[in-house]
């Protein structure tokens, strides 16, 4: 069951196509956003223009919601990777969902909490060896019911900071260990022991 759904509620979906802005860095946070469907890229600009992706959200997601609720300008900008349907959530209509949904509160409180973890992960995570950064990173990816996760190798090379080649080269050396299974866009994690110890976060 999809904890959000509620702040759907009477609310209309906003559609993105591929490439849409969402939001942008720096800018003020007067709502965040329910992904209904689609997937989303968050992601960090630098000053010289670089850019530095902090994760992919798919359907069932909250993204915006950090800065949302502490006030503070975004920091980080959100644009459409495939088409998405969203759903804007604002202060009075949070309010009127938390009336009808109390519990859905604490769930919120857990989201955020998680959302600081990643932060601090990716901040962490510039001090590691790659094959360190790409174990943590595939350790923080959802996966649907399957066990799968959907990613491609691009994708984890520009939420690590590392090329592609490099990325190809650790999950070739961890699918020979046993660790992982790739496949078409997607792997799945045979080890979650092994790929801590390698990421170095203990079990």
């Amino acid at each position: 069951m999809d904890t959000w759904r509620p702040l759907a509620e009477g609310r209309a979906a906003q559609q993105y196509v591929p490439g849409q802005l969402i939001y942008l860095q720096d800018t003020e946070a007067l709502q965040f956003y329910y992904i209904l469907k689609g997937t989303v890229k968050c992601f960090l600009s630098s000053e010289d223009g670089d850019e530095r992706t902090l994760t992919l959200h798919h359907g069932g997601d909250l993204i915006g919601e950090a800065a949302f609720f502490d006030g503070q300008p975004r920091v980080s900008s959100a644009v459409a990777v495939t088409r998405c349907e969203l759903v804007a959530v604002d202060r009075p209509h949070l309010a009127a969902v938390f009336a009808r949904y109390p519990d859905l509160a604490v769930s919120m409180l857990e989201y955020l909490a998680r959302t600081i973890r990643l932060l601090s992960a990716h901040v962490d995570g510039s001090f590691l060896q790659a094959d360190q950064r790409i174990a943590r990173h595939l350790l923080s990816l959802p996966a649907d019911e399957h066990g799968v996760l959907r990613c491609t190798h691009e994708e984890i090379g520009s939420s690590v900071g590392v090329s592609r080649v490099t990325v190809s080269r650790v999950l070739g050396e961890l699918a020979r260990a046993g660790t992982v299974e790739t496949g078409y866009k997607s792997l799945k994690i045979r080890s979650t022991a092994a790929l801590r110890e390698l990421a170095g976060t203990g079990e």
